[in-house]
Parts: C-alpha cells; sequence; structure tokens
C-alpha cells in the first residue's frame, strides 16, 4: 500500500506535561475534525471532568452526548469513560453476562477486579475507544474521529502499551484476543498520538523525551503542538522608530516613558527569541509543529473555536 492510500487517522490522542493546556487542544481539535457532514466524538477518561467546563456544559458521563457544533459545521459529542462501566460492557459483550454484571458490580466484585489489576483499567479504557473508532450505524461509522484527552506524557507510552503486555500474556481467550485487537489499531495508521507542549524548558524536554519513547514503542506521533504563544515575530524596533511612532499617535515621548517601553519591548524580544529556540528544537523531531496563541482571558468556548480553526480540519 502506497503512503496516499494508507487509511487517514481515526483516532487522536491528545497527550503534554500538566499545565501545558492538552485539554483545551483536544476540545479544539474534536471541533476541528468536525467538517460538513462529520461527527467527532471527545472522550476523556481518568474522571478528571475538564471537557465539560470548557464548553459550558454539565459535566460528562458514561453515555455519549452532543456538546457543540463542530467548526467546520459538524457535531462533536463528548464521552467520559470509566473503566468499571467499560468493564460491565465487556463483561456483556464477551462474557453474555447482561444484568449479572450489575450484581457483580453491586457486591464490589467490578471495583475489587480493577484495583487488584490496576493495568485492567487501561485495557478496558482503550478498549472502549476501539469500539467507538470501529462502531458503524446505519450503514456509516458512528465517528468520522474520535479524540481522547489522553494521560499526561509521563504515562503514555504506558497505558497505551498496557494491551500489547497483555496480549502476549493471554494467549488465548477473549482477553487476548481483545488485547492484540486493540493494540493493532493503537500501532496502527488509524492512530495519532499528538504531543502539547509550552514554550518553556521542562515542557519542551519533556515532549522531546515522549516522542523518543513512542517511537521506540513503534507507536504513531501525529502533530506537536506549541500551545500558548504569547505575541507574534516582528522586526527589530529601535528607540528612535518608537519616538516617531509615539509622536504620529500624539503621544508626548518623554524620556521617561521611551525607556520603560524600551524595556518591556526587550524582555518580549527575548521571550520571542526563546520561543523560536523551543520551536527550532521541535522541528529537529521531524514532525510538524503547530502553534496556538495564548488566550489571555483564559479558554471558553469562544476561545475553544479560536484554537480550532488555528489547527485547521487536518490532523
Amino acid at each position: 500500500m502506497t503512503a496516499s492510500a494508507l487509511p487517514v487517522p481515526r483516532l487522536h490522542i491528545v497527550t503534554g506535561k500538566g499545565g501545558t493546556g492538552k485539554t483545551s487542544v483536544a476540545a479544539a481539535l474534536a471541533l476541528s475534525l468536525a467538517g460538513p457532514g462529520r461527527r467527532a466524538l471527545l472522550v476523556e477518561v481518568e474522571g478528571r471532568q475538564g471537557i465539560a467546563p470548557l464548553f459550558g456544559a454539565a459535566s460528562l458521563g458514561y453515555e455519549e452526548r452532543h456538546l457543540a457544533a463542530g467548526a467546520g459545521g459538524g457535531e462533536v459529542f463528548g464521552q467520559s469513560v470509566d473503566a468499571d462501566e467499560a468493564l460491565l460492557d465487556y463483561l456483556a459483550l464477551f462474557y453474555r453476562l447482561g444484568s449479572a454484571g450489575r450484581v457483580l458490580q453491586k457486591f464490589g466484585a467490578i471495583d475489587f477486579a480493577t484495583t487488584i489489576a490496576p493495568g485492567l483499567r487501561d485495557i478496558l479504557l482503550t478498549g472502549k475507544l476501539k469500539e467507538a473508532v470501529s462502531r458503524a450505524e446505519s450503514g456509516r461509522m458512528a465517528y468520522d474521529a474520535v479524540v481522547l484527552d489522553a494521560p499526561p506524557t509521563g504515562r503514555i507510552v504506558k497505558f497505551l502499551n498496557v494491551t500489547v503486555e497483555s496480549g502476549r500474556l493471554a494467549k488465548t481467550g477473549p482477553i487476548g484476543k481483545h488485547s492484540r485487537s486493540v493494540a493493532r489499531m493503537l500501532h496502527s495508521s488509524l492512530t495519532n498520538v499528538h504531543l502539547v507542549t509550552t514554550p518553556a524548558a521542562m515542557p519542551v524536554q519533556e515532549t522531546v523525551d515522549a516522542y523518543k519513547e513512542l517511537a521506540a514503542a513503534d507507536l504513531p506521533v501525529g502533530r506537536i503542538v506549541l500551545n500558548k504563544v504569547a505575541g507574534a515575530k516582528s522586526g527589530e524596533v529601535t528607540e528612535d522608530e518608537l519616538e516617531a511612532g509615539l509622536a504620529r499617535a500624539g503621544i508626548s515621548p518623554e524620556p521617561a516613558l521611551l525607556a520603560g517601553l524600551m524595556a518591556e519591548y526587550g524582555s518580549a524580544r527575548e521571550e520571542l527569541r526563546a520561543v523560536d529556540a523551543y520551536r527550532d528544537r521541535l522541528e529537529q523531531l521531524g514532525r510538524p509543529v503547530e502553534e496556538l496563541p495564548l488566550l489571555p482571558e483564559g479558554v471558553d468556548l469562544s476561545g475553544l473555536y479560536q484554537l480550532a480553526r488555528a489547527l485547521g480540519g487536518e490532523a
């Protein structure tokens, strides 16, 4: 199969160091992928409930529900995947337990199983993602894109690769078959793992480390998003040019004012140069680097659409 014939990624996993804005980027990406006639599902795990406030919506539950219109006219749905509920689905699907699974939950067996086998939780969560990616309804795929607000970069490889390990351990039976099926999807061209960072030393270094770990695990990396970039590139401004500009604006260019403005400009210029250096380092990884602006007022639904337009609909 030629590169041009490879399947378009349909599962988009967004990860980043805490504080980089990965949840906002995941939400904006879902909006950008919901083009005309398209449906995107935005999923969160670990019960953090970080998505709903961005959309001004009530807390998400296990049932998928409509969140917003996509930036391109499609639809975005949201879901908070809970491992216990996913295990009930799993028991019903593979062991046909049906209502008996609810009885097990009532007596604490479900919580006990996911507690003594913590890797099982990640298997169930990634398995639920595969179900959403693969599900067909009325002769078409239920969702054109599934976007996951994933765990942070520090544990993303372990989270995504747990199905590989469980597939090796369980050679036969539903668990082994299920794990290998999920692992194949996560390591295929149907999946992209997007890394979110900010222009600062620690997040950029963690992004570089995460990229290397993902590549070593043969997990497909998509975009690198340089988020919360303040200011814009500009040429050098001299004090004479600043003085002339103030005069044109009808402002008296007092020496103290000029000195203060030049000091602020110098500080901003150094920040821009630092951003350039971080961008250059990220570009050396060989993946597309996208920049998103800092939104000083914080991120709300209007801000999400702004970020979605900056990302575009290709990922």
